[in-house]
């Protein structure tokens, strides 16, 4: 069972396989992104600042995509659809 941080976030193990750390910190950064997105409707989702045409909408697919891409295809070598 991990520790939470302030923000409810589980903190990575500090010794652990190589596993158990890659989960970890991607449970770690996945809590983040939904910590800092808590709360937000549609409308906070589809905002840009500045010039920035990234939004956090935008940057959740992503990070959807480049997990989905080094876990099928780079480590178990799925081919792409």
């Amino acid at each position: 069972m991990s520790t939470l941080d302030e923000p409810g976030r589980p903190e990575p193990p500090l010794a652990a396989d190589e596993t158990e750390t890659l989960v970890g910190f991607l449970e770690y950064q996945r809590a983040t992104f939904a910590w800092k997105c808590a709360g937000l409707a549609t409308a906070g989702l589809k905002a840009t600042v500045g010039v920035s045409t990234m939004t956090l909408g935008g940057m959740l697919k992503h990070l959807a995509y480049v997990e989905d891409h080094w876990f099928s295809h780079r480590i178990w070598g799925n081919e792409r659809p």
